[in-house]
């Protein structure tokens, strides 16, 4: 264990300085009470015997310091040294410092610009007033109903829940409410030109809640959340006053028309605050007292069953997040009880209630959809890069030992004129160091332009999600943590054993005696390491393809070719939610489909992977029972959008003109839906309802089956889903469909033409495919696959470089020895066999480390691939066929190389 104890006298050496200023700080102080004794002796008084002594001792301190100024500028003429020799030596192996850099730039690049992205997205703290304080009541889940009281864990509540609350709450200093719906609508300034602004509508709290403070004005009060439309005013966020109005005070009381209301602006939020949703900053904020007028059609704050809104609280001080859990719950079930007493006259209702509660979560670091999206798929993509780092860095220091042989006599020449064992040493970990920082600089560089592309990659769309990535001090000081570890894995080891030798030896060997790196167990072993870390990443990168692929195969149910998908802002058109509206809708899909190159339209509350909203219904006839109270998805869809979309009919009839709002309410159903309900029957004629819809309770006949589809996302399980015509549900909708035919670009013009005819206040906000839609919904898993399947390559690529490097260096340090036996009458075969041995028996070696780790491994791939077991063994024999085939034409090139070497050459080398 030589090396533990070169080590070992390594660090005794660096902390020699505090020992040593220790030692004469001991010293000094020994001496002032000497001195002062003797002075005392001598007759002084006390106080000049101090003032003496101290006298006495100033002079010797200026020499320690001195001493110590001297050590300082020799240590940086040292360093200086080492720098200028690291150069110099860096310059004479430009094929090695190319290879070393491209790996450092790649490894510390892809390390950073990952944390970049998991930092903005899952650590970054809120920038307001002790985020730390923060309690999220749930986890922030999907958006929807959540009145089941066999969901026990609640993300969602009412506003008359959320009044109660607050009012009897003890354990919080104030808690704020913000819808989950968000809103991205088209308003005017003051009266100008319409323009896109993201919206939050919150409780007059809100502001207070957050420890947010405003930059100009004021921001919301508890008297802005009056009854129902009784504040119209708004907050606006700093980012945007800065853009939009140029940081202008006079900002304060301009009004903004939003949906047919003006708001007056009252306040500019603090820098730096964008709300509470992390990849949704708001532009402003107005109360919720103006929910009714943002969303028309929406009644929600005054219904105790129409679960809308995230609720964020302050802790008091002194308490703690254990007992606020204890005091929450408690008050929650005790609400619930009220509430629901008689609602719910089935078996088990108590136990529901009893069971349901809420997880308090922190909310430090606010609310992200993106979170619960990319939380797992940055954590495996954060172990990937760090694993191709760690290659990079096994790589590097197993071209370092085979340097650290070439180099043999220059180390001992230089120890043989009177250089410390550590100073060699550290004069070449200034040169691993300088490797690492050029890398580091280089791969800084790299993630400044690719975190911006990874991002726009993960979430494709005409607008980039609003993240800052800009590199901060966590980011910054990963990088630097990162560097100086890169720096120490791939070079103490080499280091050490290049100045671990017999001087008089080394001194008389030529170069063909020299032992081989080959030989080197360390070398060795970072070989076999390689190898099997580069099966389980390319692995990994086979299992995330073929899930793709099979992702990308799946049946949608739709025929999402030749769909164009219009974002529209019919809201703007100022027309109450009445039959006014429908005739509207109407005009605009009737005008449409008489364009040229268009076979049909449909408006639509959803087209695919835009949320979903569900609601608990009963089938009549049926015994309210948990087999009977399900979930469905619904939609709210035109007559045309099941041609629009592929979707057939499979038994009944469409929508028609004589389906309004005077008539019997009707929907049509899909295949799952009927199946469950109506087994070995016909679902036409069959009624149901809402459970809790007093409007809607069993009066809803289905009309039609249409074929299944997948409506979130291509890996869903079944879902039961119903379709109810606009005609009868009148609101605002923001998707249009259309199914064209021929050339997009004339039809799409046509299409935004035809719809400024009509009402020239209606917005075409974006304009895509149902094709794209589709690709967008798998674009995480398109992002894994390709980065995986990138550095799963990259690392195969690295090991290669390792295996290749090394048997360069072993022929070379080997010529002589090959040239006598190439004269003595060896075979090229025998002699290739002989160099390419050690390379087998290292990649079996490898690849029986590697496929057990591979397999044990690869479990935590479960929940990100589809339909595929992360022991796939034909993914497993793929990856173990490339490793095989790439690790041997590795071997196999310096190999041959060394079967041509003229033997008259070879015995000449010295």
């Amino acid at each position: 264990m030589n090396w533990l104890k070169n080590l070992k006298s390594g660090l005794q050496s660096l902390l020699h300085k505090q020992q040593v200023d220790r030692e004469l700080d001991e010293e000094l102080a020994s001496y002032l009470e000497a001195s002062i004794a003797d002075k005392q002796r001598s007759g002084m008084s006390p106080e000049a015997a101090h003032r003496a002594a101290h006298a006495e001792i100033g002079s010797r301190n200026s020499i320690k310091h001195q001493v110590w100024s001297s050590r300082w500028e020799s240590t940086l003429d040292n360093l200086a040294t080492d720098i200028r020799l690291s150069i110099r030596a860096l310059s004479k192996s430009p094929g090695f410092t190319l290879v070393a850099l491209l790996s450092l730039t790649l490894g510390i690049g892809a390390n950073t610009a990952i944390f970049t992205l998991l930092n903005a997205i899952l650590l970054r703290p809120l920038p307001v007033q002790n985020p730390q304080q923060l309690i999220l009541f749930g986890q922030g889940g999907a958006i929807g109903s959540t009145d089941n009281l066999n969901n026990e864990s609640w993300q969602l509540f009412s506003y008359p829940f959320y009044r109660e609350f607050r009012t009897k709450s003890q354990s919080f200093s104030g808690i704020a409410a913000l819808s989950s719906i968000q809103f991205g609508s088209h308003g005017s300034v003051s009266g100008g030109r319409p323009e896109q602004m993201r919206i939050d509508i919150v409780s007059g709290n809100y502001f207070s809640v957050f420890g947010v403070v405003p930059a100009l004005g004021r921001t919301l009060a508890e008297a802005d959340e009056g009854a129902p439309g009784s504040g119209p005013v708004a907050v606006i966020s700093y980012a945007w006053w800065r853009r939009r109005f140029g940081g202008d005070p006079a900002v304060l009381g301009k009004t903004v028309r939003i949906e047919a209301h003006n708001y007056t602006i009252v306040g500019v939020a603090q820098p730096g605050f964008f709300g509470a949703t992390v990849g949704h900053p708001a532009d402003l904020w107005i109360p919720l007292s103006m929910e009714k007028e943002i969303s028309p059609g929406w009644h929600g704050l005054e219904d105790r069953n129409f679960h809308s809104l995230f609720l964020i609280a302050r802790l008091k001080p002194g308490e703690t997040a254990e007992q606020a859990s204890i005091n929450t719950n408690l008050l929650f079930r005790q609400i619930l009880r009220s509430d629901y007493a008689g609602s719910y006259p089935i078996q088990g209702e108590s136990t529901g209630i009893q069971q349901a509660h809420i997880e308090l979560t922190s909310a430090a670091r606010g609310l992200s959809g993106l979170r619960r999206m990319f939380s797992l798929p940055l954590k495996i993509l954060m172990t990937i890069v760090a694993l191709v780092l760690l290659l990079a860095c096994a790589n590097i220091a197993n071209m370092l030992l085979a340097r650290g042989v070439t180099r043999a006599r220059e180390v001992a020449v230089r120890m043989a004129l009177g250089a410390s064992r550590a100073r060699i040493i550290v004069q070449l970990l200034t040169e691993s160091a300088l490797l690492a920082l050029i890398g580091a600089a280089f791969g800084i560089a790299l993630a400044w332009n690719s975190s911006a592309l990874l991002l726009h990659l993960a979430t494709p769309g005409e607008t980039p999600v609003p993240i800052d990535l800009t590199p901060d001090l966590p980011v910054l000081a990963f990088t630097l943590l990162l560097t100086v570890l890169t720096a120490l894995l791939f070079g103490v080891a080499p280091a050490l054993r290049a100045t671990r030798l017999e001087l008089t030896p080394t001194l008389k060997e030529g170069r063909g005696s020299a032992p081989t790196s080959t030989r080197n167990t360390l070398a060795r072993s970072l070989i076999v390491g390689q190898i099997a870390l580069s099966l389980l990443l390319l692995t990994a990168a086979g299992l995330f393809l073929r899930s793709l692929l099979r992702l990308t195969s799946v049946d949608t149910g739709f025929d999402r070719n030749n769909v164009l998908v219009f974002g529209l802002d019919e809201s703007a058109a100022n027309l109450p939610v009445d039959n006014r509206l429908t005739l509207l809708q109407q005009q605009i899909e009737d005008r449409v489909q008489s364009l040229p190159g268009v076979q049909s339209a449909s408006f639509s509350m959803f087209t695919f992977n835009e949320g979903q909203w569900s609601d608990d219904i009963i089938v009549q006839g049926i015994p309210r029972s948990p087999e009977n109270s399900q979930d469905v998805l619904y939609n709210v869809v035109g007559s045309g959008f099941f041609k629009t979309f592929g979707l057939p009919l499979l038994a009944g009839r469409n929508f028609s003109a004589q389906d309004t709002v005077k008539s019997p309410v009707v929907a049509i159903i899909n295949q799952n839906m009927a199946r469950h309900f109506f087994p070995n029957q016909s679902a036409i004629g069959h009624h149901f309802g809402f459970g809790e819809d007093p409007v809607h309770s069993g009066d809803i006949e289905i009309i039609g089956v249409v074929k299944d589809a997948k409506y979130v996302a291509l890996g869903e399980a079944p879902e039961m889903a119903a379709y109810f015509p606009y005609s009868q549900r009148i609101q605002y909708f923001s998707n249009f469909t259309v199914r064209y035919t021929g050339d997009p670009r004339p039809v799409i013009a046509a299409i935004r033409q035809s719809i400024a005819q009509i009402n020239p206040n209606i917005l075409v906000s974006t304009v895509s495919t149902l094709s794209e839609e589709v690709d967008r919904s798998i674009a995480t898993q398109k992002l894994i696959a390709q980065l995986s399947a990138f550095f799963g390559a990259l690392a195969v690529f690295l090991a290669c470089i390792g295996i290749y490097g090394l048997l360069s260096y072993s022929v070379l340090r080997r010529t002589n020895e090959i040239g006598i036996r190439l004269a003595l009458g060896a075979q090229s075969r025998a002699l290739l066999w002989m160099i390419l041995r050690e390379s087998v028996v290292l990649l079996a070696l490898g690849l029986a480390a590697g496929i057990p780790i591979a397999l044990a491994s690869t479990g935590i791939l479960r929940n990100l691939l589809y339909q595929l077991s992360p022991g796939d063994p034909s993914t497993f024999a793929a990856s173990v066929v490339i490793v095989t085939a790439m690790t041997l034409l590795a071997a196999w090139l310096p190999a041959r190389r060394a079967t041509k070497v003229d033997p008259m050459i070879a015995l000449r080398c010295d």
